[in-house]
């Protein structure tokens, strides 16, 4: 296991040195060096660049939004954002600009070391998986900027047939670097698909509601959190809340999503082989399933389950996703699925839920 070297940046002393202690007892992780903020960290990374850098965003001098501005720039290296809950939307701010993942500052009803170990001990995991080609992709192109998604926001219409149910379902299932795969798939997604779209993307409560209505900007489709036996709509996409699972169910008027509390000891939450299996169930031939960048095993039981039943599987080619375990898993598994680039993942869905216009 070859040793890694980790940067942490943040302007309290107190969060230096708890990260770093908790960092330093991390197996594997050899050195831990520490900056005030960006415009000390970016000395340190010209120095000596760190294998991956814990960040703080709001820091005196250099904050953390122009620090990974000028990282990504001339030394795109991993970047692990630590927010706090009153935060929500600069982490997706951050993961615009490059950042890989995030992780939230422990609540009232944690432990805050034990949280906050547990968290750092995921993300060590998570850097140790990456693709490189996939993060030097990533750092030039990220999430689009705000300003830039807002001609697309402008031209969407208000199609009346948001209301009609979909002739397919497409379930998506991501974890680590889901957030930057999911704008650029929706970025590329067709305004006229007959389908609705869920997703179970891993992450924390009380963020994917922010995320749901970040992505909302992005493209053509709507995008909201989902609702407990809210029927699914043609032209819409529903995000899984964090902490909670989403299954497919029949309805008397199409199918509808359940949101359900996560089986006790889950691994992974939102659960995506729940989301696929149910979909494969209740849909059939109609289920399309997709795995993005993750690591893990989650959604190949899910994504077989689909391919049996007649539906399609695709997956996120492993050598353009963050972190390719997912899609692998799916691939190891023996399921049948296409394998595609996430910039072309948008144009088959299109493909698949092309409208009936007979």
């Amino acid at each position: 296991m070859r040793p890694l070297h980790a940067l942490v940046v943040d302007d309290s002393s107190l969060n230096r040195r708890t990260i770093a202690a908790i960092l330093g007892e991390i197996e594997g992780v050899e050195r831990v060096d520490l900056a005030g903020d960006g415009a000390e960290a970016l000395r340190v990374v010209e120095a000596n660049p760190p294998d991956f850098i814990t960040l703080d965003l709001e820091m005196p001098r250099l904050d953390g939004f122009e620090f990974l501005h000028l990282l990504m720039d001339r030394h795109p290296i991993p970047v692990v954002v630590v927010s706090g809950r009153s935060e929500k939307e600069n982490v997706f701010r951050a993961l615009e600009l490059g950042a890989i993942d995030f992780l939230a500052k422990p609540h009232d009803d944690e432990a805050p070391l034990e949280s906050l170990r547990r968290q750092l001990i995921e993300k060590v995991g998570v850097i140790r998986q990456l693709s490189p080609l996939a993060l030097r992709s990533d750092a030039s192109g990220g999430l689009r900027p705000e300003a830039e998604t807002q001609s697309r926001q402008i031209q969407r219409r208000e199609p009346v047939v948001l209301k009609r149910a979909p002739n397919k379902v497409v379930v998506i299932g991501a974890s680590t670097g889901g957030p930057s795969a999911l704008v650029t798939l929706f970025r590329h997604l067709h305004d006229e698909i007959d389908a609705a779209i869920v997703i179970a993307q891993h992450m924390p409560p009380r963020f994917t509601s922010t995320f749901a209505d970040r992505l909302d900007r992005t493209g053509v489709v709507r995008v909201s959190e989902a609702k407990q036996y809210e029927r699914l709509a043609r032209g819409h996409a529903y995000i899984c809340p964090g902490g909670r699972c989403v299954e497919i169910v029949p309805s008397d008027r199409g199918a509808a999503l359940r949101v359900v509390a996560p089986d006790v000891g889950a691994h992974y939450v939102p659960s995506v082989d729940r989301l696929l299996r149910s979909a494969a169930r209740v849909l059939g031939d109609k289920a399309i399933g997709i795995v993005l960048t993750g690591m893990g095993e989650d959604g190949a039981v899910g994504a077989r389950e689909i391919s049996n039943r007649g539906g399609k599987v695709l997956i996120e080619a492993p050598e353009t996703a963050v972190v390719s375990g997912m899609p692998l898993a799916v691939q190891r598994a023996g399921v049948r699925h296409e394998s595609l680039g996430i910039w072309s993942l948008g144009d088959r869905i299109a493909e698949l839920a092309r409208p009936n216009r007979g």
